[in-house]
C-alpha cells in the first residue's frame, strides 16, 4: 500500500443539521461543516465523517464511545435534553440503563444511547 495520507472513520445519518445540533450542543463536541457532510473532532485527536444520506438506516452497534470521569452527572446533563439509555434484553442494568461493571470488577459502568438519527453511543466511566 502506498503512503497513507489520513485515516478516519465515518457514519451516515437522515438529518444534517440535527446531527450537528445534538453532536455539538447536547454532546458539546466540536462539529463543523464540511465539503459534503460534518466533521466531528474527537477529544484526543482524529476526526470522524457524518455523512447525509436518504435511505439511512441506523447503525445497529456502537459507532462512537465516550468516556466520561462521572457517569452520574454526565447522564444527569444528556437527561437535561431528552437523552436517556436504552435498555437492553438479556443485559444486566439498573433501572437508569447502567451497566455496574466497577461494582463486580468486570470493567467500566456502562450505558448506550441513540443520537438523533438513531446511531447508538456507548457512554462510560472506569
Amino acid at each position: 500500500m502506498d503512503k497513507i495520507k489520513e485515516v478516519y472513520s465515518s457514519f451516515s445519518v437522515n438529518d444534517l443539521a440535527e446531527a450537528k445540533r445534538f453532536y455539538g450542543e447536547v454532546l458539546g463536541l466540536k462539529v463543523e461543516d464540511g465539503k459534503y457532510g460534518l466533521i466531528l473532532h474527537m477529544v484526543g485527536g482524529g476526526t470522524v465523517f457524518i455523512y447525509p444520506k436518504e435511505n439511512h438506516e441506523p447503525a445497529t452497534f456502537t459507532i462512537l464511545n465516550i468516556e466520561v470521569d462521572d457517569l452520574e452527572a454526565a447522564l444527569n446533563e444528556l437527561n437535561k435534553n431528552s437523552v436517556n439509555l436504552e435498555h437492553y434484553e438479556g443485559m444486566d442494568q439498573d433501572e437508569k440503563g447502567i451497566v455496574r461493571g466497577k461494582i463486580s470488577g468486570h470493567g467500566p459502568d456502562l450505558g448506550w444511547f441513540k443520537d438523533p438519527a438513531g446511531n447508538v453511543i456507548a457512554i462510560r466511566s472506569y
